[in-house]
């Protein structure tokens, strides 16, 4: 089975609907999604519901991973896979996050290897560079969008830095 992690910040809520809206309803693979909504009620299955011809729900601690669903990690979690199944921590926060982008990357490529594609959106600080890192170490690819600032210029830089990465454009 393959599978897509996607994870961006608050302000990635308009890039992430536009590229859920791309998938096709017959979509092969699971689809992983980490926001920074922190510990705060949301509302952000819902909003992607509105952009996708997938099912979207907040994925569940020991729930089977599905190809074709989209799974979001819940308030206040860091979303991982382990064995076939998705895992929901309250571990600390990295990069100052909870839900943290990270986790759920590195988690990706130990368990799914060259069948894991991680996709970085708007990020905070440097939350998912080291697991983009473990994604392309595995083989697979590694999909950035290119966005202003010194931040952008960092993840585009090491987007550059290996042929197994994708750069997007802002917006």
């Amino acid at each position: 089975m393959n599978i897509i992690v996607i994870g961006t910040s608050t302000g990635g809520l308009g890039t992430l609907k536009c590229l859920l809206a791309g998938l096709p309803a017959d979509f092969p693979a699971a689809v992983l999604v980490v926001m920074h909504i922190g510990a705060y009620d949301s509302i952000l299955p819902e909003l992607l519901k509105e952009s996708s011809s997938l099912p979207v729900r907040y994925a569940q601690d020991r729930e089977a991973i599905v190809p074709g669903v989209i799974m979001v990690a819940p308030p206040d979690r860091h979303l991982q896979v382990e064995h076939g199944t998705l895992k929901l921590t309250y571990g600390p926060k990295e990069n100052y996050s909870r839900p943290a982008i990270d986790p759920l990357f590195r988690s990706a490529a130990m368990m799914f290897r060259q069948n894991a594609i991680g996709v970085l959106l708007t990020g905070n600080l440097d939350d998912g560079t080291v697991g983009l890192q473990a994604i392309k170490a595995y083989g697979r690819t590694a999909i950035v969008q290119a966005s202003a600032g010194s931040q952008g210029a960092m993840y585009a830089a090491q987007c550059a830095s290996t042929r197994r990465c994708r750069l997007l454009p802002a917006g």
